[in-house]
């Protein structure tokens, strides 16, 4: 069995972060392994603390890790501090996994900024030049590039500017522009588009976690990266399309709807 690790922040509620990546990478067949990096006290209505935790276990959780299991496929989400980033690096450096998916998550939906500027300095300098993938969505992208981004133009633009930051490959997610949701795929030489149909619903919460750690999954099972994408879309559509009114606010996506309706749970 293929195994990945998401190194990412606690979400109490179970929609976003660690709990959200777990739930991906089980229902895309792939073994579950976390490190975690912060743990928040949010609901469907926002983030209202967080509690960092120290640079030395973050390092041991790491290490606990690579020194015991063989590692397929490492998506890195939520990192707020930048001794986080500098000993998540460090260690990355040291083991040499090949397949590093960073979503750099600097605020959340409801507006609470995850990251500090030195932070977000840091993960730029540090995270993103081990990453075979970044997946920024447009305001992380706004934040990297200082620079606003209103069209599909802009999102091209904005590409190039994070790609020349380091990132291998470059996922700028356009599911806060109008009309379709697009997100653009720049390698370094061209443009690649994946489409989908914007789906009528409030309930989006924890969706770049999701598909970031579907792409890792995917990666880990051995699928090209654009292969790897499209799929990953595909998962993270159906996942909206059967997302839960849970809570007062943002609520969750359906993780495990194919494996529910497989099993008969629901019609």
């Amino acid at each position: 069995m293929k195994k990945a690790l998401t190194i990412a922040g606690s979400d109490c509620s179970g929609g976003a972060g660690i709990q959200a990546d777990l739930k991906t990478f089980s229902a895309l067949g792939v073994y579950g392994m976390s490190v975690i990096t912060a743990v928040t006290a949010q609901n469907t209505q926002g983030v209202f603390a967080v509690q960092d935790i120290s640079r030395d276990v973050i390092g041991q959780q790491i290490e606990a890790i690579f020194e015991d299991i063989e590692v397929d496929g490492v998506k890195v989400g939520m990192v707020s501090q930048v001794q986080t980033i500098e000993v998540i690096a460090e260690q990355l450096k040291r083991y040499c996994p090949s397949k590093i998916v960073v979503d750099p998550v600097m605020v959340s939906k409801s507006g609470y900024h995850l990251l500090n500027p030195e932070a977000e300095v840091t993960l730029i300098k540090e995270l993103l030049p081990l990453a075979m993938l970044v997946t920024p969505n447009i305001p992380e992208a706004e934040v990297m590039t200082k620079t606003s981004i209103r069209t599909l133009i802009q999102m091209e633009e904005a590409s190039r500017a994070i790609y020349q930051m380091g990132a291998k490959n470059v996922l700028l997610k356009g599911g806060h522009l109008e009309g379709e949701a697009v997100d653009i795929l720049y390698d370094g030489r061209e443009f690649t588009r994946f489409v989908s149909s914007r789906i009528a619903t409030k309930n989006t919460h924890g969706t770049g976690c999701t598909l970031s750690s579907a792409i890792t999954a995917n990666l880990a099972l051995g699928y090209s990266l654009s292969k790897a994408i499209s799929q990953a879309k595909e998962y993270i559509t159906l996942a909206i399309q059967h997302s839960f009114a849970i809570g007062k606010g943002v609520g969750p996506t359906h993780h495990f709807y194919s494996l529910y309706k497989k099993a008969g749970f629901i019609e």
